[in-house]
Formats: structure tokens, C-alpha cells, sequence
């Protein structure tokens, strides 16, 4: 049986049940993709590419890895973050970073599929969507096109959709609880980066939706 990897970060990776009802899209991918492939979720919260790579998390995928699976990579939300553990220039060593993953899984016969990060709803007072992602995207985009990578622009898409639902529509994908309304939030939540139940759904089948209609022919894809 053929594996899909999934690397990134807290937007994609699974999450403990204290944690709940936030929910990485990742939790859902298998219900999208044909049943005799499997799905390994090795996305983990509050990484960069540099944070992923020098904890060893991308070594654990090579040492999985096997020829014909695929690799889905999707960073961007915290490479820009200003400590040393995570920043990196997007224009240099997180093109870099990207270009070694990809490298390293097409050396075991394997495909990266690369996905940019997805839009946090950060609304300006008119109601403006505010992009908070800067050139990491774009960075990505550019490097993919360079080289021939797959890649799906996630930024694009999710911005497009928090635009359509608005500031308080887009509020039923997010992490935004009331004070009492869930056990694990008892104090109410307003998180603008991490999704619900809802909107990892969402995103999920946007992520499929996309995947084929620009890769029809990834095997994985029921």
C-alpha cells in the first residue's frame, strides 16, 4: 500500500483531544483519497521548514519514505515568526529548504506536492481581508514554477473564500467559542489562525477540489 505524507504545520496536523474542537485539515485527507492508499499526518504545530528540518520530523518522512507515495509540504504561517528556532528568509533559505525537501523525495522515487499556506481571517475595521502570509507564498509559487513542482496555492484560494463569507461569516471555520460553550475553552476562544471541525472539512475538500482539477492523474485521488 502507497502512503501520502503530509508535512506542515498546525493548520494540517492532528490534534489531542485537550485541544478540541481545533482540527487540522489533515484529519480529514483520508476520506478524500482512494481507499487503498493510507495517509501519515506528520504535520506538527508551530513549525517553520527550518524548525521541521532541524528536529529531525523530515528525516522521520525520508525514513518512511517508498517509491510511488507522495509528499504533501505545506509551510509559510510560521517561517516569518522572529525567533531563531523558526525565521528564514523566504527569498534564500526558505526556497532552499523547500528545494532540499523536494530533492530528497524525488531521490527515493516518491512526488512532493507543494501547498501554500493557508489565509488567517485577519480583517482590517472596513471589512478589508488583511494578508498576513508576506512573500512566503510567493516565494513558494516561484520556486515551484521554476523547477516544475506540483503545487497548489492555498493562500490564494482560502483568502478568496474568507473575502465571499466576510468578517462574521468566515468566523463559523475558525476556533471562536463563547466563554462556556466548550469544555476546553471555558473562557471562550477568538482564534484567527487555527480551524474547527468546519473549516477543515472545507479546506480539505478545496485542497482535493484543486488537486483534480490541475493533477487528475495522482493515483491517490478516488
Amino acid at each position: 500500500m502507497n502512503t501520502v505524507f503530509l508535512l506542515g504545520d498546525s493548520t494540517c496536523a492532528p490534534k489531542e483531544d485537550d485541544t478540541r474542537p481545533e482540527t487540522g485539515w489533515g484529519m480529514y485527507f483520508e476520506n478524500y483519497i482512494n481507499s487503498s492508499w493510507s495517509v501519515r499526518n506528520l504535520a506538527m504545530n508551530g513549525r517553520s521548514t527550518k524548525s521541521f528540518l532541524e528536529e529531525g520530523v523530515f528525516d522521520q518522512c525520508l525514513a518512511e519514505l517508498e517509491a510511488g507515495d507522495f509528499v504533501f509540504i505545506q509551510f509559510g504561517h510560521n517561517d516569518s515568526k522572529e525567533d531563531k528556532e523558526r525565521y528564514i528568509e523566504p527569498w534564500s533559505t526558505f526556497q532552499g529548504n523547500l528545494a532540499c525537501m523536494a530533492e530528497s523525495v524525488h531521490s527515493k522515487s516518491a512526488t512532493p506536492v507543494f501547498l501554500t499556506p493557508i489565509a488567517r481571517r485577519k480583517f482590517f475595521s472596513d471589512g478589508t481581508l488583511l494578508q498576513t502570509h508576506g512573500e512566503y507564498p510567493h516565494a513558494m509559487l516561484s520556486l515551484c514554477q521554476a523547477r516544475g513542482y506540483a503545487c497548489i496555492d492555498m493562500n490564494k484560494t482560502t483568502f478568496s473564500l474568507l473575502e465571499q463569507m466576510g468578517r462574521e461569516g468566515s468566523k463559523e471555520l475558525f476556533l471562536h467559542l463563547k466563554a462556556g460553550e466548550h469544555p476546553n475553552y471555558p473562557e471562550g476562544i477568538s482564534d484567527d489562525t487555527h480551524l474547527n471541525e468546519k473549516g477543515a472539512r472545507v479546506v480539505c475538500s478545496l485542497i482535493i477540489a484543486l488537486l483534480k482539477e490541475k493533477y487528475r492523474d495522482f493515483p491517490f485521488l478516488a
